[in-house]
């Protein structure tokens, strides 16, 4: 009688932490275009301000030139890469758009008041360095999401925020084509560096 009882209490026990566990992911927003949670905490704009300066500053940002940092000697490869499995037009519509994007979410800070800090961390010179902790930021349950990684960049609602700008003034195939073609070479960037 009271091994059962004892049993009972422990079934009780384990589907109320079960039922706690669903609730909490219940609670947590899920990624536009993929089925991931969000990551909700604090953004790491250390590695947010060493991409924007490897990408040319805050003033002059040009996605290519972040891919030059990023990708180093492979970029030109990577370029062809990226063109020959989305075209042309997609890899032009995404460098656009993440111009577009660091623009956007630069401006969104600035009017928020939220300080950048005073140095990049990794440096933004290094890009085996700059690519790991991009990629990292963006590791959840053991794979890469890039919603993930760059809601690690600027937090969520500044991530959707952006997105629903990008829709604005681009419209929603863009927005999505900017998050698969960054999500191609962000894994790519894996695979070169062995990450």
């Amino acid at each position: 009688m009271q091994k059962s009882f004892v049993r009972l209490a422990a079934a009780i026990a384990a589907l109320s932490l079960f039922v706690s566990a669903a609730q909490a992911r219940a609670d947590v927003p899920r990624a536009r275009y993929s089925d991931v949670a969000s990551y909700i905490g604090a953004p790491k704009l250390q590695v947010t301000l060493a991409m924007i300066v490897a990408g040319g500053g805050p003033a002059h940002f040009q996605t290519t030139r972040l891919l030059g940092v990023l990708a180093g000697s492979k970029t030109h490869a990577e370029v062809e890469k990226l063109t020959k499995e989305y075209g042309k037009a997609s890899v032009a519509s995404f460098l656009t758009v993440f111009n577009y994007v660091v623009d956007d979410a630069l401006s969104i800070v600035k009017q928020e008041h939220i300080a950048l800090p005073s140095s990049p961390n990794p440096s933004p010179s290094n890009g085996k360095a700059l690519a790991a902790a991009l990629y990292n930021l963006g590791v959840t349950h053991g794979s890469f999401d890039v919603e993930y990684m760059l809601d690690g960049l600027v937090s969520h609602p500044i991530h959707v925020t952006v997105m629903n700008d990008i829709d604005v003034k681009y419209g929603r195939p863009a927005d999505a084509n900017y998050h698969k073609v960054l999500q191609t070479a962000m894994t790519d960037l894996k695979a070169v560096y062995g990450l």
